[in-house]
């Protein structure tokens, strides 16, 4: 059943992703009104690292496709400056994939049986906002919820062919921003280490991520057998539908410094 609930939001996500995402920006700007930084006296820092599994949306897969996810890891410092707002910088890698073959949109999509794979490189920063104390030692809860919301580079190289037949199915390389955001819950498993699991959702600025973009020329996709110097086929992406990529994970971290308490 979580696992439902999980997969169930994420697809809503990249369903609506054009929409969705303005609304953890609405999110960082509200939470900006309640922070109090005369108060945020105290300092900790921690560094750790995670796995988990990536995936992608654009022009072959629409929504979340289990039999198109790759491996995911990441490492990433984090300073602390009160308990509830930080910021952290981490490296991500991950393989991501996908193929017309395996789950196709529809009818033509299937006939194009466009595919990629390759390594994505990401760095970031984000703050992070958790909505219960759980870090000092007199603290209520030993867990809490938190967003995330920031700014990234990603770098990706594959190889992938834009349709059946590909005369030129040869590597490539995409560099573009992102802007990294999303959900996760937080446990204190003692004084130093703490766990977490995370979804994180990354809008780009390209739509090339799959190789496939609205500036293509034409190709003979659909050739004529009476006249096989013409030009019938398109091979256009969605020029106004940028790619996405997500990751869904589980990290760990180990605080350098024992802060007791913090005040508001």
């Amino acid at each position: 059943m979580g696992f439902y609930i999980v997969v169930q939001f994420i697809n809503c996500i990249v369903l609506k992703k054009n929409k969705f995402w303005f609304l953890p920006l609405s999110f960082l700007l509200v939470c900006l009104v309640f922070i109090k930084p005369e108060n945020s006296v105290a300092q900790k820092y921690d560094a750790g690292g995670g796995l988990g599994i990536a995936t992608y949306s654009g022009d072959i897969i629409r929504a979340l496709d289990p039999n198109q996810i790759g491996l995911q890891g990441t490492l990433f410092g984090r300073r602390n400056f009160d308990n509830v707002w930080s910021l952290r910088g981490g490296l991500s890698f991950a393989r991501l994939n996908a193929a017309d073959s395996i789950n196709p949109i529809d009818p033509v999509t299937a006939f194009r049986n466009a595919g990629f794979n390759g390594s994505l490189f990401e760095a970031s920063v984000v703050m992070e906002y958790h909505f219960l104390d759980f870090t000092n030692r007199f603290a209520e809860y030993r867990f809490s919820p938190y967003g995330f919301f920031g700014l990234g580079l990603a770098g990706f190289v594959g190889k992938g062919r834009k349709f059946e037949d590909d005369p030129n199915p040869t590597g490539y390389r995409v560099g573009a921003p992102v802007i990294p955001f999303g959900i996760g819950m937080k446990y204190k498993l003692s004084e130093n280490w703490i766990l977490a699991t995370e979804f994180g959702a990354r809008a780009t600025f390209t739509d090339a991520l799959d190789k496939l973009y609205g500036q293509e020329p034409l190709v003979p996709r659909f050739p004529d057998p009476n006249n096989p110097n013409a030009l019938t086929g398109y091979n256009y992406g969605n020029y106004s539908d940028k790619d996405w990529y997500y990751f869904l994970g589980i990290t760990i971290s180990y605080t350098f410094s024992t802060v007791k308490c913090y005040s508001y």
